[in-house]
């Protein structure tokens, strides 16, 4: 099932765009290459501009398939400045992001959760939105926080992370209490 996602939406700061070929090179230097940028996420940290390239294919794919909605996070004057990605299990959402480390304490990844947790719940189709961090993830912790996330489970030694040399490590599991959840539908 394909979800009717946009491919570009705004915040106050912010606009995000789905993810194009042309923004190889502005991904790998802002974020995909930097390990302290990618400690955290699922993926290998980029080590050639060919990592990233490859991954956009992959991800266009995504796209026309249903199944990985990804976009470019950038500031409203246009400078990339991290991305954001809903991975579609037939309604059941997981979504991630990543940032620049200069951009980081700057209230914009608490600010795109908010609006992507707005546009994916209202989705015909989604009956659930949900992810997972490294229970050492402090930072991202108070943003999944912050944009209404609530904590479901904690998961011991649940998850290896590429970039922390494959060691079992525990994660927290959020959802997103959907909008009949609220109402208590």
């Amino acid at each position: 099932m394909k979800l009717d996602m946009p491919e570009e939406f705004f915040t106050e700061r912010l606009g995000m765009f789905r993810l194009r070929h042309e923004d190889a090179e502005e991904i790998f230097y802002t974020y995909a290459s930097k390990p302290e940028a990618t400690k955290y996420v699922s993926w290998a940290t980029h080590e050639t501009l060919r990592d990233t390239r490859s991954y956009l294919v992959v991800s266009r794919r995504g796209w026309e398939a249903g199944v990985d909605y990804s976009f470019a996070i950038r500031l409203q004057g246009r400078r990339l400045i991290g991305s954001c990605g809903v991975i579609n299990d037939n309604g059941s959402i997981q979504f991630g992001y990543i940032l620049s480390p200069s951009q980081w304490g700057n209230g914009y990844a608490t600010e795109m959760c908010c609006k992507l947790m707005e546009i994916v719940s209202g989705l015909p189709g989604v009956n659930s939105v949900g992810t997972f961090v490294d229970a050492d993830n402090v930072a991202s912790i108070r943003v999944l926080e912050k944009s209404g996330l609530k904590l479901v489970e904690r998961r011991e030694q649940w998850f290896r992370f590429v970039n922390q040399g494959q060691a079992l490590k525990d994660c927290l599991v959020f959802r997103f209490p959907m909008p009949a959840q609220a109402e208590g539908k």
